[in-house]
């Protein structure tokens, strides 16, 4: 077919790309938005939405199994994973209804298909009932997101491997569900599995679980999956894998020699990939780094002027609030003429196991080794008043603050609703406000977040 064209060109819809097309269309322009598969990207269908419902199910049969604790006989307690799944499956049904709902916009043209470049701005669509179409524009987002990455070791292709899409398929529970990575995939997943009544076993080939967080953290995280009744371990690197009878044998290199564990499930999670490898990037020139992510500067242009790749495809924290940022950027700069940017962005982040685990801005370890002078505090959630009363005592609370001019660096809060409590602090980041501001706030009694005062009352004992 011959060259249409375009004002501009949204390649795949996850959280921003969810909504830049149609704000793009608002703004008068004709726009072609390209999707191969799902309409509304890992979040509604693979990622945020489903995985946060299956975890309110685990918690509820936790607290359900604690009620003797608070004076409440319930009985015995089961889960029906396939309810379980019915429950998720009819949220995500629901939320990517409502997303489709709104792309009825003119100027808005939704092509369902598989688009790769022929050009720098030139796009080729393999549709998906058939043929192709080409098209053009002066501007392209790239929002194609990212896969879980392959587990590649000796027998991997000979056994079923669970990623964390598969693994919310299932309808009947795994009895001893091996979990291979201790990033924030493995560890929901494992707290959410022993819950519903599996056997689980984590392991992880790093010296500890969650690299990127304080080793003080990354201990209580790795305490409360054992008292959970997970077993956890460190340093230890799957070598192979092979079928047994009724389930698998995984071989792990540990410090002390190599193991077998025997168990029903495996699931991989190692990472992921950015989903790139149909786009022909090389026909436009698109640089990517070494693990294949697209390389963007702070504008989120790539290395071709005028495209601009947005989400978890350009590398980075992986993270919906973050894609959404990056759409609040391309839509201040696309639409508005500004020149707004990634730079100094506070990103924070809540690891959703159960305590939670909220944090935003610089750890311990990060500001020491940019050389900074700074001030630590920490405060056990047994100290809590709220998380007292209510049988919440796991975990804690941490604050770095700069020693000259008391702002806050950064804060970790491993605790019950850690991610709502810690957005408090970030707002005092973004305000630039002091410690004392919250050591001296009036906050309402008793909530959780009246631990900040106690907290950061620390600095000044």
């Amino acid at each position: 077919m011959a060259d249409e064209r375009y004002d501009a060109i949204v390649i795949g819809t996850s959280q921003g790309g969810r909504f830049l097309p149609v704000e793009l269309a608002k703004a008068g322009q004709k726009v072609a938005l390209a999707e191969r598969d799902q309409l509304g990207g890992v979040c509604v269908n693979t990622g945020c939405t489903p995985t946060k419902t299956m975890v309110a199910s685990a918690r509820l049969a936790y607290q359900a199994r604690r009620g003797t604790e608070y004076g409440v006989r319930i009985g015995s307690v089961s889960v029906d994973l396939a309810a379980v799944r019915e429950r998720k499956r009819a949220m995500v049904a629901g939320a990517r209804q409502n997303y489709v709902s709104r792309l009825a916009q003119d100027g808005l043209d939704v092509i369902e298909g598989e688009a790769h470049f022929t050009g720098p701005r030139t796009v080729e669509i393999a549709l998906t009932d058939g043929g192709t179409r080409q098209i053009s524009a002066p501007v392209v987002v790239i929002d194609t997101g990212a896969r879980p990455k392959p587990l590649a070791i000796s027998g991997a292709g000979d056994v079923p491997v669970l990623d964390s899409t598969s693994i919310m398929e299932l309808d009947e529970l795994p009895e001893h569900l091996i979990i291979l990575g201790g990033g924030y995939i493995g560890l929901e997943f494992g707290q959410m599995f022993r819950r519903f009544g599996s056997e689980v076993t984590i392991i992880q080939s790093a010296a500890r679980l969650m690299m990127l967080e304080d080793e003080d953290v990354s201990d209580e995280v790795a305490a409360i999956l054992r008292d959970d009744g997970i077993t956890v371990l460190i340093s230890s690197t799957p070598v192979r894998v092979e079928s047994v009878d009724g389930g698998l044998r995984l071989t792990v290199r540990t410090e002390d020699g190599e193991r077998q564990f025997e168990g029903s499930h495996l699931l991989s999670a190692i990472g992921r990939i950015p989903n790139t490898e149909a786009l022909t990037l090389e026909a436009a020139g698109i640089r990517v780094n070494d693990h294949g992510f697209i390389e963007v500067d702070e504008y989120l242009e790539t290395s071709i002027p005028s495209v601009y790749a947005m989400g978890d495809v350009k590398g980075g924290p992986a993270f919906t609030h973050l894609s959404y940022d990056d759409y609040r950027i391309l839509h201040a700069n696309l639409i508005r003429g500004e020149k707004a940017s990634t730079r100094d962005r506070i990103v924070p982040y809540t690891v959703f196991i159960d305590p939670q685990l909220g944090r935003a801005g610089m750890t311990e370890r990060e500001a020491k080794a940019q050389g900074r002078a700074i001030r630590v505090a920490k405060l056990p959630m047994s100290a809590v008043i709220r998380a007292i009363e209510t049988g919440e005592t796991r975990g804690f609370m941490k604050a770095v603050v700069d020693a000259d001019s008391g702002r806050i660096l950064g804060c970790a809060v491993l605790g019950s609703e850690g991610g709502e409590i810690l957005t408090m602090i970030q707002v005092a980041m973004l305000g630039k406000l002091t410690y004392t501001a919250l050591a001296d706030a009036i906050f309402t009694h008793p909530l959780l977040a009246e631990g900040l005062n106690t907290l950061f009352a620390m600095f000044d004992a």
